[in-house]
């Protein structure tokens, strides 16, 4: 029988394995490496288009900003521009009134018996101020403001003697008279127009 020595072969065989065994160790630690190399490389690109985006944004917030910033003092300025024009029309429509309360009043006051003084008018009423020769004459003249179409209650606030030279004696009087609240003319002509 013939004998084989097969020993230097399971050596080698071993050897073999054993560098095999290394090859794939360091295999896998340089593609590991090259893993983590990739990763960091594409986490770093992240990084950098996220703080272009962030760069981006913020330059369109400045810029947005610049324009709301814009539009609120557009704002302001139209609100303030509104509160003008609304005083504009109130004072219109006062000297409208006054007007009208200066056109009414001469063809109330009792002529040569008394005279105004003064005339003081808000929304809802005015006070006149006068002086008369006497009582009769600011009942009358009372009489003929409750009958225009311009006041609804007349309140006589106060009366006194007011001394007047050196034997004249006059009546100083103050009245205060509630305006009436008037329609518009407006809403009567499309009422109208409506049937």
């Amino acid at each position: 029988m013939i004998r084989v020595n097969l020993l230097p072969f399971r050596l080698e065989r071993k050897k073999e394995n054993i560098r095999r065994q290394v090859s794939i160790f360091f295999l896998l630690i340089l593609f590991s490496a090259l893993v983590l190399v990739w990763y960091t490389l594409s986490v770093d690109r992240t990084i950098r288009e996220t703080r272009q985006q962030t760069e981006v944004v913020k330059g369109q917030i400045t810029k947005y900003k610049k324009k709301a910033d814009r539009v609120t003092l557009i704002k302001k300025q139209l609100k303030i521009l509104e509160n003008k024009l609304q005083i504009v029309e109130s004072l219109k429509t006062r000297r409208k009134d006054q007007l009208d309360l200066l056109e009414i009043l001469p063809g109330q006051i009792v002529p040569g018996r008394m005279w105004i003084e003064s005339l003081k008018s808000d929304a809802a009423s005015v006070v006149i101020t006068g002086i008369s020769f006497d009582n009769p004459t600011i009942a009358d003249f009372m009489k003929n403001l409750e009958a225009s179409s311009r006041f609804s209650q007349i309140n006589l606030k106060r009366s006194k003697i007011k001394k007047m030279g050196n034997d004249v004696m006059l009546k100083s009087f103050e009245l205060v008279c509630m305006k009436k609240v008037s329609q518009p003319q407006g809403n009567d002509t499309k009422k109208k127009k409506g049937k």
